[in-house]
């Protein structure tokens, strides 16, 4: 979240081999003046000046090649997760491993806008988009399992919060995409995420409805008929 201190950043001054955004330069042109389908790997090689070994060596599929940073940033979200402790509100540290996925995108607004307007004219990388958006859930929910180890739930609540921080994160990022990457992006994720903590972001006990129970103490006289002291106890319950 913007106002976590914790949040995410992109700063770790690795940079991508030439090659590399050379074929995804090229292999875009080519999509964008071809169309993806009847664009080959050998096409795109060919407009890069390079082999096919070189192709492959960088990306295991032509799909890949739309979706260049998608493992860095898994892996990323990974190592943000495993570096957090235990101390951490849960579902915080969820909502900032997001963060990581606009970030990816914000980088190049430009090619992420034409990778959005070509991936959904293809039936094949919309499925792709998907599974991609899958490992990021499982990633998540991962993390919110081992937290939520011995709570009644955890899994289930794991899960359901994974699935609701990707929902939000992704309402927001493709009303971005969707207006050619104009605003800001960062204020509309983390408003996005700000409906997941409202919602869940209550520490790992009291969130997973592990909290001490209420107990209700009704004084009546000796003698009481039980019909007043049932309406009593519902007063005190609020269901009176």
């Amino acid at each position: 979240m913007g106002s976590s201190s914790a949040a995410p950043g992109r700063g770790d001054g690795a940079e991508r081999p030439p090659m590399r955004d050379a074929l995804v330069a090229a292999a875009f042109r080519l999509f964008l003046e071809r169309g993806y389908e009847q664009t080959t790997v050998d096409d795109v090689v060919a407009l890069a000046g390079v082999g096919r070994r070189s192709f492959f060596r960088y990306f295991p599929s032509e799909e890949d090649v739309v979706f260049p940073d998608h493992e860095r940033c898994l892996a990323d979200m990974t190592a943000f997760l495993t570096a957090g402790s235990d101390d951490d509100d849960p579902v915080r540290r969820v909502c900032d491993a997001a963060r990581l996925v606009l970030l990816m995108y914000a980088e190049n607004p430009a090619f992420s806008v034409q990778r959005h307007r070509l991936t959904k004219s293809v039936p094949g990388l919309r499925a792709y988009e998907l599974s991609v958006v899958r490992r990021y859930e499982r990633a998540l929910a991962g993390y919110l399992r081992a937290r939520f180890t011995g709570l009644r739930n955890g899994a289930l609540r794991a899960d359901v919060i994974a699935a609701a921080v990707v929902a939000a994160h992704n309402n927001a990022l493709r009303s971005w995409l969707r207006s050619d990457g104009k605003g800001d992006a960062e204020a509309a994720v983390d408003h996005a995420l700000g409906h997941v903590r409202a919602a869940f972001g209550a520490g790992p006990v009291a969130a997973a409805g592990e909290g001490p129970e209420d107990v209700v103490v009704v004084v009546s006289r000796r003698g009481t008929p039980l019909w007043r002291v049932v309406r009593e106890l519902e007063t005190a319950l609020g269901r009176g």
